[in-house]
């Protein structure tokens, strides 16, 4: 596991854009492709916006299949829509073509869209489902992606895309979230934890230096896991990232 501290949430962005930037370039020459689950939330917003800021011939965009770690059950044109949000930031002015844009329907039966996804997914990655990078956020709980303390997904042990019930008050309450399973983020080529602000600072602190088996965001143990964090997210760590 690897921390890198960059002093601002724009560094930060502009850091991980970076970061995507190379990693989309080794995938595409070594498979002809790069497969990237996407995040929501505002710190990838603002990565989203760098990156289509540099313009649709600064990467190889034909080649690179968009899929979400997850999604809440609103629809496309919600302002909620983990999906909206990447197709306002990032999709829409790159003109990405929709083919290679792989939503989930959070519209829909949460339970039966989890399935197809799952199904989507296995048929165009493998089984296992091998993407080439999982973007991850952090939440003040140390939840990731829609792995929310206490819900049933934590500890399913068959399925890669799943519904998941969860009750917590940084996902308002009682609500169905549709996730990737830990099982799925782990065995990606490459995931990236990108997190700003001082309100993850300890939960940051609890997942890195903490007692094990106490936040979500543990259960993740990728061969190729890097923490990008802006000083105000990393001020309670005891350590220097590297």
């Amino acid at each position: 596991m690897t921390v890198r501290r960059y002093p601002d949430a724009d560094t930060l962005a502009h850091a991980a854009a970076d970061d995507l930037d190379a990693i989309v370039r080794e995938a595409v020459a070594a498979r002809g492709t790069c497969s990237i689950a996407l995040s929501g939330g505002n710190t990838p917003k603002r990565m989203f916006q760098v990156l289509a800021e540099r313009g649709r011939a600064a990467l190889p965009w034909h080649q690179v299949e968009l899929w979400w770690g997850d999604e809440r059950t609103v629809s496309a044109d919600h302002p909620d829509s983990n999906y909206g949000m990447a197709l306002h930031s990032l999709i829409e002015p790159l003109g990405i073509d929709p083919a290679r844009v792989h939503r989930m329907h959070g519209e829909d039966d949460p339970v039966a869209a989890a399935a197809a996804y799952e199904q989507t997914l296995v048929t165009a990655c493998g089984l296992p489902p091998v993407l080439d990078l999982v973007l991850l956020g952090l939440g003040p709980d140390g939840h990731t992606a829609s792995l929310f303390p206490g819900s049933p997904a934590l500890t399913e042990p068959e399925h890669f895309v799943v519904a998941n019930p969860v009750d917590s008050p940084f996902a308002g309450g009682q609500t169905m979230r549709i996730t990737f399973t830990a099982r799925t983020i782990n065995v990606a080529r490459r995931v990236r934890f990108v997190i700003s602000g001082s309100d993850k600072a300890e939960a940051l602190a609890g997942v890195l230096e903490g007692p094990p088996d106490r936040y979500p965001a543990q259960l993740i143990e990728n061969a190729d896991l890097v923490w990008l964090v802006d000083e105000a997210a990393a001020s309670r760590l005891s350590r220097e990232g590297s």
